[in-house]
This record gives structure tokens, sequence and C-alpha cells, in this order.
């Protein structure tokens, strides 16, 4: 009998489904817990890997959580691609359209611009502590953590189109700058 242990897949479903499920605002607001399981607790992935496949991922077309498909792929083939993607989506799925249609009933209560609004900072917490593990991971140089410091704050103080920067931190690295 081929394939990936039952036991990784079955790990796999755990993680990716607890992931799934406290995704609240997006898949990146779980990225440094998903690097804590991958990298620190099942030593899945290297922090290197683990960067790369964000990357890959990122800079394919889909959703932003298609990591969560290629780690699967790196641990345990096809079936474990299979069993990461779905256990990230199909649980906060089912959650999302529970909770929908009970939010949809309380409509017109006033505690729900109150939850909304407790919720806000939240995620934009849990989506910084994303930035900074990944600015950790892929600052391997000083000239690296320099271009990742100048274009956080090119990001934050302007209304630069992201592009430019892609562009220039992809030229800097020709010119074998970074």
């Amino acid at each position: 009998m081929g394939g990936a242990p039952v036991n990784t897949l079955g790990d796999l479903v755990v993680v990716f489904s607890q992931l799934g499920l406290a995704a609240v605002g997006g898949g990146n607001t779980v990225l440094p817990e998903m690097h804590r399981q991958v990298v620190q607790v099942h030593h899945w992935l290297t922090d290197s890997e683990f960067t790369s496949l964000f990357a890959l991922a990122q800079a394919s077309p889909g959703p932003n959580m298609l990591v969560s498909t290629l780690i699967g792929w790196r641990v345990a083939g096809l079936a474990g691609a299979l069993t990461a993607t779905l256990s990230m989506v199909g649980p906060p799925a089912t959650l999302a359209f529970t909770v929908a249609s009970a939010w949809q009933r309380f409509r017109d209560r006033p505690w729900r611009g109150h939850v909304q609004r407790g919720i806000t900072p939240l995620v934009a917490g849990l989506v910084m502590s994303a930035a900074v593990l990944l600015s950790i991971s892929t600052s391997t140089s000083p000239e690296a953590a320099i271009l990742t410091l100048v274009c956080g704050g090119v990001l934050v103080s302007t209304r630069l189109n992201p592009l430019w920067l892609l562009a220039s931190g992809a030229l800097l690295g020709i010119a074998g700058l970074i």
C-alpha cells in the first residue's frame, strides 16, 4: 500500500482544520501559527522552505491560502495537498454558512456593531503578526533587512503601488545588491 502514512494525513487534517477555523479576517491572519505548526511542531518544512512556498502561493493566481495546498503536497504528495486544502477551507466554510444565517437573523440588534468594531483591530493585529514573521524569515542579510524596512515604511507612509516596490526589489536582486 503506497501513499502518505495515515497519521501524517490525520495530522494535516488537525493542523489545517484548526488554522482554517482560526483564520478570522483571512488566511494570512494564521500565518504565524501555520509557520509554528509546520516548521517548529511537526518539522515538515524548514523556515526557508515555508517562506518559499508562501511566496510561490502569493505569486500564483488563486486564493491566498494556496500555501496550505503546497505544504500538503510537500508533506504527503497529492493526498496531502487534497487533505490540507479541504481541511483549511471545509470547516470554516461550514461555520461561515451557519454563522451567516444566524448573523442575518440578528441584523437589527445593536450588539452586532460592537462585535464588528471589536473584531477589526484583532484582525489587523493578526495580519501585522504575519507580516513581522515573514519579514524576519526573509531578512537573511543586512541588505535584505534594510530593504524590508524601507518597503514597509514606504507602504505605510505613501500610496505608492506595491508593484513598484516589487519591481525595485527584483532589479536590486538582478543587480546582485540583495
